[in-house]
């Protein structure tokens, strides 16, 4: 399964990484992790996302590396941790992105089998059922023969450790164990990285302030089994530059008795509205699906342009068919 992505990654002098319009530690760690391991074999790399690295995230060794610029000259896109145009959006609408996309070979690399890909250019797609799009890369690196540098091994842990939530989510498996004992084989400190993450999660008293509010703001649905919070744009501004108003009360909220699904829904000026799911049932995509989102079974996310109380109402009846199915 290989193969074509050894052959394209060869064949390459150039190669642009993209993360999507919501980058997080597995996109970033892994992305970080292609730099290392694609710079030995002597490629040229450049790290692109079309928003800036969030503050909570730059404990990862290397962020400062992710440009905003787009490099149409590269040979070779590789897009990594996800296969959905919706989640691709700033990039297409980037002067150039598009146009390159659509005239140059592009190589998914994803582990969201939960969702059926869609995006409107020709690429190849080398997906696994995995935790983290980074156990895909290592797969990747041990089955080509090519070397993980010690720091390429702290990135790829800093992905998988992200993306499973210190390895507690139901789809790790005894693969992943092993892949995180190779890592740590070759130089990751699971210690280390975790003491700049708590350094990193600090808040300040206003931050914790704001979160108490957003707490006291969460709504119930479902006889409680819904949890949901509604962020404005004029807290997105104050805020998301200091920490992200979604990361902040999601963990809570699932673990509120009784709720099997929290969500986050932020709204724009433009009439955007995006959600963010962290859910205990295994419905995420499901519910995110509903809105031409996707994910993991317990993280996904969405991005609409449809009136609040509409998508809230949607929301609710996604969310109950999910469960239902679930059962």
């Amino acid at each position: 399964m290989f193969d074509t992505a050894k052959t394209l990654i060869t064949e390459a002098k150039k190669i642009i990484v993209i993360q999507a319009e919501n980058p997080d530690g597995d996109s970033l760690g892994s992305s970080l992790a292609l730099e290392e391991i694609l710079g030995d074999l002597g490629k040229e790399v450049v790290l692109y996302c079309p928003v800036d690295i969030p503050k909570y995230m730059r404990y990862i060794v290397g962020w400062d590396r992710v440009v905003t610029d787009f490099d149409a000259s590269a040979d070779l896109a590789i897009i990594v941790d996800t296969t959905a145009d919706v989640l691709m959006s700033k990039v297409l609408e980037t002067p150039d992105a598009r146009h390159f996309l659509e005239s140059h070979p592009v190589l998914v690399i994803d582990h969201h089998t939960e969702t059926a890909p869609n995006l409107s250019f020709d690429h190849t797609l080398l997906i696994e059922e995995a935790p983290a799009a980074s156990q895909v890369i290592y797969h990747l690196a041990h089955d080509a023969g090519w070397d993980i540098n010690q720091q390429a091994a702290e990135n790829l842990m800093v992905a998988l450790q992200s993306d499973t939530l210190g390895m507690t989510t139901p789809n790790v498996s005894p693969e992943s164990y092993r892949v995180a004992a190779d890592l740590t084989e070759r130089g990751a400190v699971v210690a280390d990285i975790e003491e700049r993450r708590r350094e990193f999660m600090k808040k300040s008293p206003e931050i914790l302030e704001y979160k108490g509010r957003l707490i006291g703001r969460i709504e119930y649905f479902l006889d409680g089994k819904l949890a949901l919070v509604r962020i404005p744009f004029a807290e997105i501004q104050e805020y998301s530059d200091a920490y992200n108003p979604s990361v902040l009360v999601l963990d809570e909220m699932r673990l509120v008795t009784g709720v099997e699904i929290g969500v986050a829904i932020k709204t724009y000026p433009d009439g955007k509205l995006t959600g963010k799911l962290r859910s205990n049932s295994p419905i995420s995509a499901d519910v995110a699906g509903y809105f031409g989102g996707g994910g993991h079974k317990y993280a996904a996310g969405f991005r609409v342009y449809e009136d609040e109380e509409q998508v809230v109402r949607e929301l609710v009846e996604a969310t109950d068919k999910a469960l239902a199915e679930n059962d």
